[in-house]
């Protein structure tokens, strides 16, 4: 794994997904750095530690989350080493239970399969069926890693890029929340 400027040169090999999320940031004019990790894609703690070694920033937790009824979805991004409980968002929220997204709910939603869930996933979600909500951590951080909706590459912009370009031209204004994990 090495270190690299912006998209692939070369698209041959990479999905349609990760494909418009490159052409998305592209668009936008984001700087972003990235590293390719095909033969390992990021699975396990191991191989994520690798990566945020390379970029020189922790790719954020990306939670697919729905309440009880399967009526509302929600992406949670926070801190990857911060602990996740349920019962402390769901209390933020004002959501009486929450649990996660099945596979199907985020195919369907964001064209994302398990791994790979990433807040660049929303250029998808033209409805705005999915509420994004970031824990305060993530916008304190200098740089914002992610994957380009696949978990064989991974990126890192500038947080600022997040919240005054994407975020904007996705037309998504996230829920902050205060996580402790406790």
């Amino acid at each position: 794994m090495e270190l690299l400027h912006g998209s692939p040169a070369d698209m041959r090999g990479r999905s349609a997904r990760e494909i418009k999320a490159y052409e998305f940031l592209d668009k936008l004019g984001v700087e972003f750095d990235r590293t390719d990790h095909p033969e390992t894609p990021a699975t396990t703690m191991e191989v994520c530690a690798e990566v945020d070694a390379i970029l020189g920033v922790h790719i954020c937790k990306n939670l697919f989350l729905c309440n009880r009824q399967k009526t509302s979805f929600y992406l949670l991004v926070m801190p990857g080493d911060k602990p996740f409980k349920t019962k402390e968002l769901s209390g933020q929220l004002g959501v009486s239970r929450l649990s996660f997204g099945d596979e199907e709910q985020m195919a369907a939603l964001l064209d994302l399969h398990p791994g790979s869930v990433s807040v660049l996933g929303l250029v998808n979600d033209e409805a705005h069926r999915v509420q994004l909500v970031m824990d305060e951590d993530v916008l304190r951080e200098d740089m914002f890693g992610c994957h380009p909706c696949e978990n064989t590459s991974s990126i890192r912009f500038a947080t600022k890029e997040l919240t005054e370009k994407i975020l904007p031209a996705l037309g998504v204004k996230p829920s902050i929340v205060h996580l402790v994990g406790c």
